[in-house]
């Protein structure tokens, strides 16, 4: 097609979930509910591990920035999506489109990168344990950080450069709830073969080195601990990676069925729910997750709420 022809696009249109105005209520107030309890969530964890010296450790260090991307990721998604569940017109204008899809890009890859760092994390926490002090220190956590943050913005770049210098001349309604690449792809009049090709190999190889980190720290954890003589040893060993296990299979759950299921089926409206699952539900699980497993954390919101809750508790549980 003549690219003189082509309009520009100054808008965009995001199609949502559905036209049906009492189900968008419904949803509305369902995804109001899940966006208000991952911020209180996500900022809670922040301002506690800031806040408590006794959670001044590698692993806290990581959490903290998981929940802080966490935090970014839902609100870079969630407020435009629940206004336009109120709204009978939903434009977002062609830059605001741009920023939130490389913001979005940048936290899934940073978010990524983070839980193979905390298996990492643990692997030298249980594995070495002599070591994790000088290894796991300041200044070397501090470093993995940024690279992960990094990396995210690189690949974030990369994509989002290349998806907007498609032109877009078919149509500017996206058939989603935000600006993500693959519905993207669909509203271009020109070729994107290169940017699928893109997309997979940076998305799959960001995917694949995250897992194959995980799982190769996690098989020399799993020897480490079956390798101990002492049930406690092993139990809090378990305890401690047991909040990581239930948020990596999640999120790398979702991530997978998300890019790299079959094309035979592949449905936008099933992208939707997922979507949906990974940008706003997993920010609001992962800080239920580590508070609800996690014996430290679990310490030091006692110790906040007061003697009197650590008595009860105590009390409850004799």
């Amino acid at each position: 097609m003549d690219k003189r022809n082509d309009s520009v696009v100054t808008e965009f249109i995001l199609q949502g979930f559905t036209d049906n105005p009492k189900m968008q209520l419904i949803l509305f107030m369902i995804f109001l509910s899940v966006y208000v309890i991952a911020v209180l969530g996500n900022l809670g964890m922040i301002l506690l591990i800031c806040s408590n010296p006794q959670l001044h450790k590698p692993m806290y260090y990581f959490l903290g920035n998981l929940s802080f991307v966490d935090l970014c990721c839902s609100s870079a998604i969630a407020p435009k999506m629940l206004t336009d569940l109120l709204s009978a017109t939903k434009g977002i204008p062609y830059s605001a489109c741009v920023l939130q899809l490389f913001l979005y890009a940048m936290l899934i890859d940073v978010e990524c990168l983070l839980l193979a760092l905390m298996a990492y994390d643990r692997y030298v926490a249980i594995c070495n344990p002599l070591l994790y002090s000088n290894v796991m220190s300041k200044k070397t956590c501090q470093q993995l950080i940024a690279i992960a943050y990094l990396i995210g913005l690189l690949d974030s770049t990369i994509h989002t450069s290349s998806t907007f210098r498609l032109p877009f001349c078919r149509s500017n309604l996206i058939n989603h709830f935000f600006c993500d690449i693959p519905p993207l792809l669909v509203l271009s009049c020109s070729d994107t073969y290169a940017n699928e090709i893109v997309l997979f190999t940076f998305v799959g190889f960001i995917e694949a080195s995250s897992i194959g980190m995980i799982l190769v720290s996690y098989v020399y954890i799993l020897a480490t601990i079956l390798k101990m003589r002492s049930a406690e040893g092993r139990h809090k060993a378990f305890s401690t990676c047991a909040s990581h296990l239930t948020a990596v299979g999640i999120f790398h759950g979702t991530i997978l069925y998300m890019y790299f299921r079959p094309s035979s089926s592949y449905s936008m409206d099933q992208d939707k729910w997922a979507s949906v699952f990974y940008t706003v539900v997993i920010p609001m699980l992962n800080p239920l997750i580590y508070s609800l497993r996690n014996k430290e954390v679990k310490d030091a919101v006692q110790k906040i709420l007061g003697p009197n809750t650590h008595n009860n508790t105590k009390n409850v549980k004799d």
